[in-house]
């Protein structure tokens, strides 16, 4: 997970930017807040589109896409 830290006004504030987990040897990205997104990183790297999931999108949605369903 990266995430960035800050206090504002006496209150901690904490944003993820990228929270990806792996399970059943596929990489899930539950969220990507990136400028250029953190599935072209890992296409880039040479991570099939088959063994990344978009999971920030319902199942359902993620039928439409080129990437792994789950």
């Amino acid at each position: 997970m990266w995430m960035s830290i800050a206090w504002v006004n006496h209150k901690r504030i904490n944003n993820t930017h990228v929270h990806i987990r792996i399970k059943n040897n596929k990489i899930y990205i539950e969220e990507d807040w990136t400028e250029e997104g953190i599935a072209t990183e890992l296409l880039r790297e040479g991570i099939p589109k088959e063994d990344i999931v978009l999971a920030f999108y319902d199942p359902e949605t993620r039928k439409h896409t080129d990437f792994a369903i789950a």
